[in-house]
């Protein structure tokens, strides 16, 4: 039995106009350089037929990008939130379709991997990813507009936070408020951010000769997220609890990693910031809510540069790389307030 849902294809269109899919796509397109007889036989074709065109139709014979892959560790957690709320937001007149592509947080040089190797993608922006030689390889035969977020390669354009800068901004804050013994709270699992951002708070501890106490600097024991979560954070004020030592302030190398903290604070009594200065790093929409002092990384408006920088190389190709450091914000809050100062 013949199917009544039979779809017809720019083919079948090419075929009873009596020209080339190249021509037929080029009318679809409105492209100047087709003859009004020709344009004529095709759209009698498109009637008679009754085809309706998809984009991707339309698309192919220009070449364009149809499909835009963004590689990223976690689509669930804040900070990746708002950093695809700009992609999304700033995308949205650029006629793609959009594959969001969870590398996972553990392993996320392996996934991205994988990925790539699948072909599947005409675009891409990677997410906190480093690129790996394998994945630089294919990229490079490939040819395809590549715009890195959070990560640095000298072959593409990116936009990555100034994460040591950040750090140096969180200890020099806790400095200047009076706080002697600071301590960190970090990720289980060693990223680059994250020790890029240790780095920054021990040269400002280091600038203004205070002590450094390592054993201050702890992980919480969940590995979800890598340990940028409120269940490390939690874990992480036991740890202290356990040692029987807690620091005059700590910094949290993430903002959920600084809600959990406060939530376990508050479980054993110890007051913010009357007995302990907290602050975190992101700045998420909710630690406003909390009152929570920390570093603005700027992650909707760094999504929304990416995106339109994608948007430049896809329409015009790219004789220079851009390739940019964003320098993040300290935001404070009560949360650092020290009475004693």
């Amino acid at each position: 039995m013949k199917s009544k849902n039979k779809k017809i294809t720019i083919y079948q269109v090419a075929s009873r106009a009596g020209v080339a899919i190249s021509t037929v796509s080029r009318v679809l397109n409105n492209s100047p350089n087709v003859s009004e007889k020709t344009k004529e036989k095709v759209n009698e074709a498109i009637t008679a037929l009754n085809f309706r065109p998809q984009v991707s139709a339309r698309k192919l014979a220009s070449r364009e990008p149809q499909m835009l892959a963004i590689a990223v560790p976690s689509f669930t957690t804040p900070y990746y939130n708002e950093v695809l709320k700009g992609v999304k937001d700033e995308i949205k007149d650029m006629d793609l379709d959009i594959i969001i592509y969870n590398t996972g947080s553990k392993n996320p040089k392996e996934g991205i991997e994988n990925f790539f190797y699948r072909g599947t993608a005409d675009a891409v922006i990677t997410i906190s990813i480093e690129i790996t030689e394998n994945v630089h390889k294919y990229l490079d035969s490939s040819q395809i507009p590549v715009v890195l977020i959070g990560s640095t390669h000298p072959a593409y354009d990116y936009y990555e936070l100034n994460n040591r800068k950040g750090g140096f901004m969180a200890g020099e804050h806790l400095i200047k408020q009076g706080y002697s013994r600071l301590g960190m709270i970090k990720p289980i699992i060693e990223t680059k951010s994250a020790s890029e951002r240790e780095q920054g708070f021990v040269d400002a501890l280091k600038e203004f000769k205070m002590p450094i106490e390592k054993k201050l600097f702890i992980s919480g024991e969940s590995t979800k997220h890598a340990g940028y979560t409120e269940e490390a954070g939690f874990e992480a004020i036991f740890e202290y609890e356990k040692m029987g030592d807690f620091p005059d302030a700590i910094f949290c190398t993430s903002d959920t990693q600084a809600i959990g903290a406060y939530h376990a604070l508050n479980k054993l009594g110890i007051r913010v910031p009357e007995d302990i200065g907290l602050m975190g790093f992101d700045n998420i929409k909710f630690t406003k809510y909390l009152d929570l002092t920390t570093i603005d990384q700027k992650m909707y408006s760094v999504g929304v540069l990416a995106t339109k920088r994608l948007a430049e190389v896809i329409r015009h190709g790219a004789d220079r790389k851009v390739q940019q450091f964003i320098d993040p914000i300290l935001v404070p809050r009560k949360s650092t307030k020290n009475e004693k100062a």
